[in-house]
């Protein structure tokens, strides 16, 4: 059981929340799409937010700042919290704008509200769980793709609101938070979606 909910920790990592949602995006887009502007947007977004936060890390670490790639500290989690928003600047500045598309946009400018929330509490002591709102960021996106594009993907949905529930399950069998921590991170990442609706759905 532990193997199974580190694997499960790892997978849904907060680090890698954007590019799942730039490829939800592409699975469930009825737009046509060339694979440049695919890859224009896939490349460099993977490289911003799994590449450059993975190096920043090895360097946090090696200063000393970081111990583990889960940030149990409350102080530890507000280095890569600033790098992480910096780097979803650069996405919704540098590189939505090239190959434009609202759908991206918006999830990106939900990312950068939820994290800039999830900072605010950190500066209270309060330490909310990234991976819940990493998933709950993820699933309130695809509903809003789903009545977008007019798309059933309850299955999908569903399969996300059960990892949600592995994902808290996992946090709570390695005592990394409460269940008050949980569901804190869970409505930030799916209020900071909802919030985005208006704007492009």
């Amino acid at each position: 059981m532990k193997v199974f909910y580190k694997i499960i920790s790892y997978v849904f990592h907060p680090i890698f929340i954007p590019i799942y949602g730039t490829l939800s995006y592409f699975l469930v887009s009825k737009k046509y799409t060339t694979f440049a502007m695919k890859i224009g947007n896939l490349l460099p977004i993977f490289i911003l937010t799994v590449m450059v936060p993975i190096i920043c890390f090895l360097i946090l670490r090696n200063m000393g700042f970081v111990n583990s790639v889960f940030f149990p500290s409350t102080k530890a989690r507000k280095y890569p919290l600033f790098i992480s928003l910096v780097l979803l600047l650069m996405i919704v500045y540098k590189v939505i704008p090239y190959n434009y598309t609202a759908e991206l946009y918006y999830f990106f400018i939900g990312l950068i509200i939820a994290l800039f929330t999830y900072l605010m509490l950190l500066f209270v002591k309060f330490k909310g769980s990234l991976h819940m709102l990493g998933i709950g960021t993820l699933t309130m996106y695809l509903i809003n793709l789903s009545i977008h594009f007019e798309i059933n993907l309850t299955f999908s949905i569903s399969l996300l609101i059960l990892m949600a529930g592995l994902i808290a399950s996992s946090r709570l069998y390695f005592r990394a938070h409460t269940t008050i921590t949980l569901v804190t991170g869970l409505i930030i990442g799916i209020v900071s979606q909802f919030i985005t609706i208006p704007y492009w759905l």
